[in-house]
């Protein structure tokens, strides 16, 4: 069984300044943050999810899906900033620190927030929705862990999700 570990958040988000909604996970996985990127597992179905979304290809290296995000004005990054972590296991996250979001959201044009599954939701109106005023859009996991969900169901539900809140012109 994997111990208690004291992980920081290993690399910045993705964004630039046409970036329009925010998809917050929670924490990277070991594997993403061996790979120093988002979604590295190669079983979390996120990669795949996007791009049924805007009818692309899966990419397949790390330019290829800041590529997919930026031209489709999606920025990408975490709730926690650092955390004591068994592995992978949300449910094992103790003594939080959460992202600063403020650098991010001045710097585009950020007006929806996705949460990806219910801990990054429960992390982001902890901490970060009191500071953004942003309210949260609650997406089911992508992650291997949430076997309940196909990559069909996901699929229809984070589509509508995010072309509505990108064709929004707040």
């Amino acid at each position: 069984m994997a111990e208690l570990t004291k992980v920081t958040h290993p690399f910045d988000p993705v964004y630039d300044s046409q970036s329009r909604v925010l998809i917050l996970g929670s924490l990277p996985s070991e594997k993403s943050r061996e790979q120093k990127f988002f979604y590295g597992h190669p079983c979390n179905r996120f990669w795949k999810v996007l791009a049924a979304v805007f009818d692309e290809p899966v990419p397949d290296s790390i330019e290829a899906k800041k590529k997919l995000l930026l031209t489709h004005h999606v920025a990408v990054w975490d709730v926690i900033a650092s955390c004591s972590i068994k592995g992978s296991s949300d449910a094992s996250i103790t003594n939080v620190v959460p992202t600063d979001l403020s650098a991010l959201l001045a710097h585009s044009k950020i007006h929806t927030v996705l949460c990806n599954g219910r801990t990054a939701e429960r992390y982001y109106l902890k901490f970060q929705y009191p500071r953004t005023g942003i309210e949260p859009v609650f997406v089911p996991s992508t992650s291997p862990a949430n076997a309940a969900c196909s990559l069909e169901k996901l699929i229809s539900i984070w589509k509508p999700a995010l072309l509505e809140a990108l064709d929004d012109p707040k």
